[in-house]
């Protein structure tokens, strides 16, 4: 029994060590609590993203010596809710979740991905339609039915839902179906459930290189300016050294080691992870306050 009580009351300490917010004694900064949690949200088949993010998260471990487990969460606000109730240290958000990250759990960029050149890289939104619809643009979906990815996307349901409205086109004039995620949306055109879809640049390049789009069969008929790829953000709480660790890290990793992940991001062939921040992503807080988006709308 006294041994019982002993580890008990060990355990007890240590949990109150990993909550204080403050390193053990001994404890590395590098490496808090043993692990470092990396949470993305599934913009593409899990089964796919999962190994392209071993990579990546396998060479961040060797950099940081510390071992990086990967998240595959449900949807933006979840991974949003977990980053905000201290579950992940790490995590990547498309642009608009980012915004909310950034305002509901003190979110900061750290990273996004480059080009062979170095250079920040962007994407996309599009409307797409079949090749012989009679939809020339936005104007035509009046009364038709549109495929968008999920709520809270940037490309798959912000930047669309702010065009129509430049055109004063609303849920009642342009019927709205939330597919679930970008492959699906893009599933739901070409089985020819809806009128069109939404399907971004990095969508349409992981399709035609998997064979499940033939983009000849289909017309885009509007593009969104460019969006500045997803940030790899670092919870605010953390300590300063870290959020600097991680960083040079990731900074440090080859091109190789991110070039998988690169691929669903339209960054082919891919070049180093470049320094973003706050600033970078402007133009997505001012979309979300224009379009009057909240936290309740990822």
């Amino acid at each position: 029994m006294k041994r019982i009580v002993v580890l008990v009351a060990a355990a007890a300490m240590a949990l109150t060590a990993c909550g204080s917010g403050e390193p053990a004694a001994g404890e590395s900064k590098t490496c808090p609590n043993g692990e470092i949690r990396f949470g993305i949200e599934p913009y593409e088949d899990p089964a796919k993203l999962t190994p392209a993010y071993e990579v990546l998260t396998g060479a961040l471990k060797r950099e940081l010596n510390c071992p990086v487990k990967l998240q595959v969460v449900q949807d933006y606000s979840a991974e949003v809710l977990a980053m905000q109730n201290g579950k992940l240290e790490l995590a990547q958000f498309g642009p608009l979740g980012f915004v909310f990250a950034s305002r509901r759990a003190g979110a900061e960029p750290l990273v996004s991905f480059g080009d062979a050149q170095g250079k920040l890289t962007s994407y996309k939104a599009g409307i797409w339609v079949p090749k012989d619809s009679p939809i020339q643009s936005l104007a035509d979906l009046r009364g038709k039915s549109l495929a968008l990815s999920e709520p809270g996307s940037t490309s798959g349901d912000a930047l669309p839902r702010a065009a129509l409205a430049k055109l004063n086109l609303d849920k009642s004039s342009v019927k709205l179906d939330y597919a679930g995620g970008h492959p699906e949306a893009l599933l739901a055109l070409t089985n020819g459930k809806v009128d069109a879809a939404e399907i971004n640049t990095q969508q349409l390049a992981t399709a035609k290189a998997a064979g499940t789009f033939d983009d000849t069969k289909f017309r885009q008929v509007w593009a969104s300016d460019p969006i500045p790829n997803d940030p790899i953000t670092v919870a605010g709480s953390m300590d300063p050294a870290f959020k600097d660790a991680v960083r040079k890290a990731l900074l440090n990793l080859k091109p190789e080691e991110v070039a998988k992940v690169g691929k669903f991001l339209d960054v082919d062939p891919a070049g180093p992870l470049v320094t973003v921040d706050k600033a970078t992503y402007q133009p997505l807080f001012d979309l979300a306050d224009t379009l009057g988006l909240t936290e309740g709308d990822v």
